[in-house]
C-alpha cells in the first residue's frame, strides 16, 4: 500500500449525495479480481452524461474527490475503492460515508475525510478553479484562500496510511513474535503440532 501524507491538486467537485457503490463501479466490472483497469469503469453512469466532471479536462488526474452525504452506500464491493484508486483518486472528502465503504477505503490506502456541509460547500466552490491541499500529519484541508478545515481520523488508521502499511504488512512486521510463539507452543504442547507421516 502506498503511503499518504500530503495530497495536493485539483478536486473533482462531485457533491452528489447517496452515491452508492454501483455508481462508483457498476456490477459488470466486478468479474475481475485485478485492481488495475477498473478506473475505466469508475463512475460509468455519471460519465455518460455530457459535461460531467470526470471527463472535464480541467479535472483530469485530480487526486481528490469532493462528495455529498452518505458516500459509498449500497453493497460492500471493495472494487469501489479499487476503481477510485485506479482512477488516480487518493482522498475523498464528504460529510459522511457508509461504514463499509470507509473501511474498504482505508484498507486500500484511500483517505476518507469527514467534514461538515459548510466546509464541503466551500471546497466545492474552490475546486472549480483552484487546488486543494490535504495534510494528514496535521489533519487539515487547506485552500489558497486561507481556508483551513480540520478533520478527525482514528490514530491507528492515520498511522497505517502515513506508513503505507495494510493488514498484511502489519502481520509481517510481527513475524518474529509469531514464530517465537509458535515455537513456544510447539515445545510446550507438541500434540497441537501436526506430524508429517
Amino acid at each position: 500500500m502506498k503511503a499518504i501524507s500530503n495530497v495536493k491538486g485539483r478536486a473533482y467537485p462531485l457533491g452528489l449525495k447517496n452515491v452508492d457503490t454501483d455508481i462508483i463501479i457498476p456490477a459488470p466490472w466486478l468479474k475481475t479480481i485485478s485492481r488495475s483497469g477498473l478506473g475505466k469503469g469508475a463512475f460509468q453512469s455519471l460519465r455518460e452524461v455530457p459535461g460531467n466532471v470526470f471527463d472535464n479536462p480541467a479535472f483530469a488526474g485530480a487526486p481528490i474527490l469532493i462528495a455529498g452525504d452518505n458516500f459509498g452506500c449500497g453493497s460492500s464491493r471493495e472494487h469501489a475503492a479499487w476503481a477510485m484508486a485506479d482512477l488516480g483518486i487518493s482522498a475523498v472528502i464528504a460529510p459522511s460515508f457508509s461504514d463499509i465503504f470507509s473501511g474498504n477505503a482505508f484498507k486500500n490506502g484511500l483517505l476518507a475525510i469527514v467534514l461538515p456541509q459548510d466546509a464541503i460547500d466551500r471546497l466545492m466552490e474552490v475546486a472549480q478553479s483552484d487546488e486543494i491541499h490535504i495534510d494528514l500529519e496535521t489533519q487539515t484541508v487547506t485552500t489558497p484562500f486561507q481556508d483551513r478545515f480540520t478533520f478527525e481520523i482514528d490514530p491507528f488508521r492515520k498511522h497505517c496510511l502515513m506508513h503505507g502499511v495494510d493488514e498484511i504488512g502489519l502481520t509481517l512486521k510481527s513475524s518474529d513474535a509469531i514464530s517465537a510463539y509458535e515455537t513456544k507452543i510447539s515445545a510446550s504442547q507438541p500434540w497441537l503440532t501436526p506430524s508429517i507421516a
